[in-house]
């Protein structure tokens, strides 16, 4: 495994064979990735940590959706792949939409987990205010964050029996620099959706029953919406699951990652 630097954005590069892109998402890093890595062990598996975010947290001024596109591009540039398979999580998944939908020749297929289109209105503020937070309280406030987070976003199912998915969610949200987590939340504050007529590429989407921030409910209508224009959409709810599906139930989602990539070749 290579750690390569582009403009001070941490990359993870390393096997071989057609590319994959992994987008992790708010108070991720590219060990989100860690539990799905066996699922692509046969492609070139590309992990930024994006700006402002784990080891890229020195990106300098405000970030933004048109930044994320632009580091995607870029840490695929660092890897030498001109296309690429994207996956992502969470905020990481608008990313990849908007770099479908602006970037057909570049996006093999999209494999979303937790996924959205974007924060809906109610959310926006709840970021505003938690970037707010992050910046005046610093560390003390990173470790509140952590603890409010993971009582509302991974089920219950988890926090009782997954003890160890609990300890990983925690230790991303806490290991975050405050300023980079907190511009990190006024960027997907201010995200809007991708125009899903312009993705024509496969998309596998996947989230779980309790999973508050991409509810299944929404997922459906974000699969059905795809569905409009696209002939190759898939969409699965994991029981038991909240917001962090490749943390929580790593074995589903890599079976799941494993057979959609496999239709691909």
């Amino acid at each position: 495994m290579t750690t390569r630097y582009a403009e001070r954005m941490a990359v993870e590069i390393d096997g071989e064979g057609e590319a994959v892109l992994m987008l992790h998402g708010l108070g991720g890093t590219s060990n989100t990735w860690t539990p799905l890595l066996p699922a692509v062990a046969r492609h070139l598996r590309v992990r930024p940590d994006l700006p402002g975010s784990g080891r890229s947290d020195r990106v300098e001024g405000p970030l933004s959706l048109d930044g994320f596109v632009t580091a995607g591009l870029r840490a695929l540039a660092t890897a030498g792949a001109e296309r690429a398979h994207v996956i992502a999580h969470s905020m990481g998944t608008i990313v990849a939409a908007h770099l479908a939908a602006l970037h057909p020749t570049v996006v093999r297929s999209l494999a979303l987990f937790g996924p959205l289109l974007a924060p809906p209105d109610p959310a926006r503020s709840n970021l505003r205010a938690r970037a707010q937070k992050a910046r005046s309280e610093g560390v003390a406030g990173m470790q509140e964050i952590a603890d409010a987070l993971v009582q509302a976003s991974t089920s219950a199912t988890t926090r009782a029996k997954r003890h160890a998915a609990v300890g990983c969610v925690r230790e991303s949200l806490m290991r975050q620099s405050p300023d980079g987590y907190a511009r990190s939340c006024e960027a997907l504050a201010d995200m809007q959706p991708a125009d899903t007529t312009r993705i024509a590429c496969p998309v596998l989407l996947v989230t779980g029953d309790d999973d508050v921030v991409a509810p299944p409910q929404a997922v459906r209508q974000m699969g059905d919406k795809l569905a409009q224009t696209n002939a190759s959409v898939e969409v699965h709810v994991l029981r038991g699951c909240g917001h962090w599906t490749p943390v929580e139930m790593p074995d589903e989602c890599s079976e799941l990652l494993r057979r959609f990539l496999a239709q691909r070749r």
